[in-house]
């Protein structure tokens, strides 16, 4: 049965509760090091490999989670390393959707945050990770069926992993998703996605 706006987004704010955050010890063991962002006129990050955004400051320079190491891993272990993105890691193991994501080709992740997990009540975070089928529904509007560039996002509009459309809009290296979502750095490479983590969960249309 279909979920209103309003009872999907009740259902998502209440899952990071019952995650518990030891999930990140599911992390894997790598090693690897990258050059650390270096600021650009803007005042966001940019990098030679073309990540960007404000949040790319706060990437691990070095072993997991750093931008070299997560270019190398499929996409769930490259952001289980990630330390901005435990709840979501453990949010996809929940939903059993890690297999689907790291066997899928050339996808894309537009990965919340924990900060953006956390603009979501306790309550609502909680009936999300209790409720198995709209987890995954929500995770899968998250996931586009193909690679997005940078180039793409001024005016790009893209079909779901749930089968739904998301939008993107904005210019330079200052982005939105579905004019709600911030991209706080983008354009990380893994071995079979690229990922942009946003600061707000996307909520599927109803």
């Amino acid at each position: 049965m279909a979920l209103s706006r309003t009872s999907l987004t009740t259902a998502i704010a209440a899952a990071a509760v019952a995650i518990p955050l030891s999930i990140g010890g599911l992390a894997p063991a790598a090693h690897a090091q990258t050059s650390s962002p270096s600021p650009s006129p803007s005042g966001t990050s940019t990098t030679s490999s073309g990540v960007f955004g404000p949040g790319c400051s706060s990437l691990p320079k070095t072993g997991a989670g750093s931008a070299a190491v997560m270019a190398k891993q499929k996409v769930v272990a490259a952001a289980t390393g990630n330390p901005q993105l435990s709840i979501l890691v453990g949010y996809v193991n929940r939903a059993k959707l890690a297999n689907t994501l790291d066997t899928s080709k050339d996808i894309t992740l537009f990965a919340p945050t924990n900060a953006a997990w956390q603009k979501l009540s306790s309550s609502q975070r909680t009936a999300l990770a209790n409720n198995p089928t709209q987890l995954k529904k929500a995770l899968e509007y998250h996931v586009v069926k193909q690679h997005v560039t940078k180039a793409e996002l001024p005016n790009g509009s893209f079909t779901t992993l749930e089968g739904s459309k998301l939008t993107t809009s904005g210019s330079g290296t200052s982005f939105k998703v579905n004019k709600s979502a911030d991209i706080v750095c983008g354009n990380i490479p893994t071995a079979n996605a690229t990922v942009y983590l946003v600061d707000t969960v996307l909520m599927p249309p109803s």
